[in-house]
């Protein structure tokens, strides 16, 4: 199957190996590694830079496979679930940062059509979003309050 916005094909992404069971070599519990998932948070560190950071400083290779729950899960359980969803959040800020390049540069029209392939895909996130009710229904993307939001 092609992709979306260009007429190449392709693997989708990268996937995790199928396993079971968390590994023998690993050194924390379960208990820990919630523990270091709201110390960082606590730090001002996303969702996504969490796992990252178990991954690369600690040596954990993946959260749910050792904990049972994702990060935002665990996140969610201690009341520290970012109000936006991360993924949404990280495409407002780069359509936030193209408005910023076209008011500088009017006539680059292969970022204008940047910008519209990535207010594209943030309005069918915000759809999805809201029929899985992590937004609210009358949540709306405005690029003004973007900015705002970003900030």
């Amino acid at each position: 199957m092609a992709r979306m916005h260009s007429r190449k094909k392709g693997k989708s992404g990268s996937k995790h190996p199928p396993k079971m069971f968390p590994p023998t070599w690993l050194e924390y519990s379960k208990e820990e590694i919630e523990a270091l998932v709201v110390k960082l948070r606590k730090k001002g560190v996303s969702p996504g830079l969490i796992g990252i950071t178990l991954r690369d400083q600690y040596g954990i290779p993946n959260v749910k496979l050792i904990t049972g729950k994702k990060v935002t899960d665990i996140l969610e359980e201690n009341g520290m679930k970012p109000k936006y969803p991360e993924d949404l959040l990280n495409l407002i800020k780069k359509a936030v940062e193209i408005r910023k390049h076209l008011e500088e540069n009017k006539k680059d029209y292969h970022s204008k059509r940047g910008l519209e392939l990535t207010e594209s895909k943030i309005r069918r996130l915000v759809k999805y979003y809201r029929r899985t009710k992590k937004l609210p229904e009358d949540w709306r993307y405005d690029p003004e309050q973007a900015v705002l939001l970003v900030r």
